[in-house]
């Protein structure tokens, strides 16, 4: 689990909206944050795992030369349709998985690899594995469940357990942004 996944990135716009508007983040936007969370890694691992038509899971859409002007068209097309929080929420949530892939293994004690995000400029190394996308994920989810086993990783498991659950109450805070309002309606929010 990265350090920019959604734990990280909701509460940074939840609280830029805050500043800017007083009000908490709209369900639209939370849809286009959390879609824009996950796009470099819909993006590029099925067509490097999958298509090999990219070296890496960490090449076109992880490239801040992809990045920024994909958030420069967010961000004009939502200020045109008069709505900039759309357009911010995506940009937030798109260039915040970018950095949470840099911070990631420097929080487990790895070295950070920053590369990718001059790709193609700075060439990433080919992914050397033959397996698909599902053969790839099973494989990496069970190293990550072995890894959660490790001693040496369980105050990061913690920190990553307590972001979860501050971004439940945040969630909740703000008025659950993203169930209809037919289901809100009928449970009681902290801040509402």
């Amino acid at each position: 689990m990265a350090v920019g996944t959604p734990r990280v990135r909701l509460p940074a716009y939840s609280g830029l909206r805050r500043l800017r508007t007083g009000k908490p983040p709209r369900s639209d936007a939370v849809v286009a944050l959390g879609v824009a969370t996950q796009l470099p890694d819909l993006v590029d691992k099925p067509l490097a795992w999958t298509l090999s038509v990219l070296p890496s899971g960490h090449s076109l859409a992880h490239s801040l030369l992809t990045a920024l002007p994909l958030s420069a068209v967010a961000l004009v097309l939502a200020h045109r349709a008069r709505r900039t929080d759309i357009g911010v929420a995506f940009t937030v949530g798109y260039l915040s998985h970018l950095a949470g892939d840099i911070i990631y293994p420097v929080a487990v004690g790895k070295d950070p690899a920053p590369g990718f995000l001059l790709w193609p400029l700075v060439p990433v190394p080919q992914d050397q594995s033959t397996l698909g996308f599902l053969a790839r994920f099973r494989s990496y989810f069970g190293d990550y469940l072995t890894y959660l086993n490790d001693p040496a990783i369980q105050s990061y498991l913690a920190l990553e357990l307590g972001l979860l659950f501050g971004v439940f109450c945040l969630w909740l805070f703000d008025g659950m942004p993203g169930v209809p309002r037919e289901i809100v309606r009928y449970t009681p929010v902290i801040g509402r």
